[in-house]
């Protein structure tokens, strides 16, 4: 299960909590415009934007868990088990697979408007990438600097919704979530006023009690709902390191701990947490173990490339001692 959201200061970000059980070797990889890009029921695309995000590099392919492109469009795919239906080839339509999405997506858009004609034709595709890596169910989040949208594929066809929360988690589906909305309108970040009775004078005896109310558990609604008002109530100021330390912050509320979330091969758990300034192409990210901030520059690679350019993620603590 998983967390994405965005963020505007002077820059726009975008990025998530990517959580599960086990991790399959991801490194931070950067697409090239002249990498050639290939896709089981489509043409072959040789020069397209280049791109930054988090992938496992399989077969010299990436499959991005999420990116940003070079023009600032961010793209994340997110567990949707049990509502994700994929179809079979379909004649006059895109036929791509889900984890073609994302390179497809960013490799020719540059704004949600231009996503938005691209998904018009768009069907998602139900081919494995092979035997040992079947489909994942998922559901995806895209955003501009601008605005976001939410993208399903369902039993009733592709649904797309506007996202002006700027945040998505997994079940149920994303019209449940915004609704889901309305059950916390009463929450706030200031202290609550007596409204049980004028008969009693009620005060707050500790300070945040206008939160009360949020939910605390690792559910996917409830992350929802913890994480939209933890952004849409966050301050920062506007310097990167503000920024980009307010947007880990955010993550952080919504963060799963290692054995509070039993599943059946283990214990579910934020194995990354990632924040790329979308307007710079600097792609930041955290791991499990190490809390250190580690960043990779798109910007300092050659771009026009034709090679994939991967970056393993440092994963020891990092620890800085101070005598």
């Amino acid at each position: 299960m998983c967390t994405a959201i965005t963020y505007k200061t002077s820059d726009h970000y975008f990025g998530r909590n990517l959580d599960y059980e086990f991790a399959y070797h991801q490194t931070v990889t950067i697409t090239p415009r002249n990498y050639p890009f290939r896709f089981r029921r489509a043409d072959e695309i040789s020069r397209h934007y280049a791109m930054i995000g988090m992938a496992f590099v399989q077969q010299g392919y990436p499959l991005y868990y999420d990116a940003t492109n070079e023009k600032g469009l961010s793209m994340a795919g997110l567990n949707f088990p049990e509502n994700a239906e994929y179809r079979c080839e379909m004649p006059g339509k895109d036929n791509i697979t889900p984890f073609e999405f994302i390179p497809w997506i960013l490799g020719q858009c540059a704004t949600i408007s231009e996503v938005r004609e691209k998904l018009s034709k768009l069907n998602l595709l139900k081919e494995d990438f092979s035997l040992q890596l079947p489909l994942s169910p998922l559901h995806w989040m895209i955003s501009d600097k601008n605005e976001s949208i939410v993208v399903e594929s369902v039993q009733s066809g592709l649904k797309i919704y506007d996202n002006p929360i700027g945040v998505l988690t997994n079940n149920p589906c994303f019209d449940y979530h915004l609704t889901n909305l309305t059950n916390y309108m009463a929450v706030s970040p200031a202290d609550p006023e007596n409204r049980f009775t004028d008969k009693i004078a009620l005060k707050p005896y500790s300070r945040g009690m206008g939160g009360l109310g949020l939910p605390g558990d690792l559910s996917s609604s409830s992350r929802f709902i913890k994480a939209a008002f933890t952004k849409l109530n966050s301050l920062s100021g506007t310097s990167e390191s503000e920024s980009v330390s307010q947007f880990f912050h955010i993550l952080a509320s919504v963060a799963q701990q290692r054995g509070c979330c039993k599943v059946e091969h283990g214990y579910e758990y934020t194995i990354y947490s990632s924040c790329c300034n979308t307007d710079k192409g600097i792609y930041y990210y955290t791991t499990y173990e190490n809390s250190q901030i580690t960043g990779v520059d798109m910007r300092r690679e050659d771009l026009d490339k034709a090679e994939l350019v991967s970056y393993p993620l440092i994963e020891g603590q990092q620890i800085r001692m101070q005598n």
